[in-house]
């Protein structure tokens, strides 16, 4: 359930415009109001994920998947995240959560949000992405974070739901070695899952939203 890293545009900076002469003096004008500065874009929001082996800091790519994004606060905000643990641990290739809690029970979500996995971002280690079934656009509070590249996950094509890939919404910025201990954990099965279950809960104790 996986895909992209961020590739950042280049900035675009306009050449000095030479100014002509005026073939006679003018009478002097008032000087004209300076324009106002247009503000700068917003920055892609932070949020703290802290969990009991530590925690992660992650930066949202709110500019490349919006809608991801977006559904991902509205989860963070509804503190729906706070309790629930890392159910499926994969070495060499990915930790997902966020949608079970420590007793392997499944929370009621949302609506899912379209699949944003075509926004040129890529399936590399430290990503977070969105967790879905073979529907491409089921993704709904789950996500999980590459512990490799798996650029195998992202998107090629709309053609079905292998080639269209797994929406990376995300990176973490901070607290990789913690990523990689949860990685490191021991599984096996556990609730409905017949393997991957780490033996001892790792815990999404709360997830919040940096200033």
């Amino acid at each position: 359930m996986l895909q992209r890293l961020f590739l950042f545009p280049a900035l675009l900076v306009a050449g000095a415009v030479a100014a002509q002469a005026p073939a006679t003096t003018p009478a002097p004008q008032p000087a004209a109001p300076a324009a106002e500065a247009a503000p700068a874009p917003a920055a892609n929001p932070r949020v703290l994920m802290r969990t009991s082996l530590g925690d992660i800091t992650i930066e949202l790519a709110a500019d490349k998947a919006p809608k991801s994004v977006e559904n991902f606060l509205a989860y963070v905000e509804a503190k729906f995240y706070d309790g629930t643990v890392f159910h499926r641990v994969i070495d060499n290739f990915m930790v997902q959560g966020g949608g079970f809690t420590a007793d392997l029970k499944q929370k009621p979500t949302r609506a899912p949000v379209p699949n944003e996995a075509d926004n040129g971002l890529s399936n590399v280690r430290g990503t977070l992405a969105m967790a879905r079934t073979n529907d491409p656009n089921s993704g709904t509070s789950q996500f999980f974070i590459n512990v490799v590249d798996n650029t195998r996950l992202d998107h090629v094509s709309k053609e079905n739901g292998f080639t269209w890939g797994y929406a990376v919404f995300g990176r973490v910025v901070s607290g990789m070695e913690v990523v990689d201990q949860i990685k490191a954990t021991p599984t096996g099965p556990g609730g409905p899952f017949p393997r991957d279950v780490p033996v001892t809960p790792v815990v999404i104790q709360s997830v919040e939203v940096l200033p």
